[in-house]
């Protein structure tokens, strides 16, 4: 997929005022500081269109970004970050829920990892929420390039592994580098791909 044309639409906290069409849409979200803003950059090459830091809990609304004028690239709040109250990691919980469980045109979302870690409890819970409810997801390693290939491809089996577990068939992965480019074409792709079916099935109505 080429990238003609990436801007920032909206931030939201309220569902209802979510855009109001039918434009397929594509979530990201990861634990804090996983790299989610410079993985949104690298995959549309704009510099900035995602706001980077280096403190965790940046990202505290739902980020609509309108892509090639065909979908919408969606950054969602972090999760896993402590130093925010009890109540705004609540509030956060409940915006994040409502938003992937009521959104009709989230086609999927993108759960970020850190390559340079073994399986953590959070991102293998939230999965599972995703799992329980039905809810069509892709993992994304992310900071590939900041990990052996040898501990990469560990980090990488033993998610594997430990999914595997209660699960009978894995969902699609991506290992990616926002430094290196690695992995752009691969997760573009895989949109495109997911546009094209849903376009096709639109057409047979």
């Amino acid at each position: 997929m080429q990238i003609n044309k990436a801007e920032f639409l909206m931030s939201n906290t309220r569902f209802e005022f979510l855009p109001n069409d039918n434009i397929p849409e594509y979530a990201f979200i990861g634990r804090s500081n996983v790299g989610k803003s410079s993985l949104i950059n690298m995959l549309v090459q704009r510099r900035g269109l995602a706001k980077t830091s280096s403190v965790p809990g940046k990202t505290v609304a739902i980020n609509h970004f309108i892509v090639n004028d065909a979908w919408y690239l969606v950054d969602l709040p972090g999760y896993g970050y402590a130093q925010h109250s009890k109540k705004t990691r609540e509030q956060w919980r409940v915006m994040i829920n409502n938003y992937i469980l009521r959104r009709r045109n989230l086609v999927c979302t993108f759960v970020l990892v850190d390559a340079r870690l073994e399986p953590q409890n959070n991102d293998l819970g939230f999965m599972e929420w995703l799992g329980e409810n039905h809810m069509p997801f892709c993992i994304v390693f992310t900071k590939a390039d900041k990990v052996s290939k040898a501990e990469l491809d560990r980090n990488v089996a033993a998610l594997k592994q430990r999914l595997l577990e209660d699960w009978e068939e894995l969902p699609p992965m991506f290992v990616t580098s926002a430094e290196k480019r690695q992995g752009r074409d691969e997760v573009l792709n895989y949109i495109e791909a997911q546009n094209a079916e849903l376009a096709d099935l639109m057409n047979k109505r």
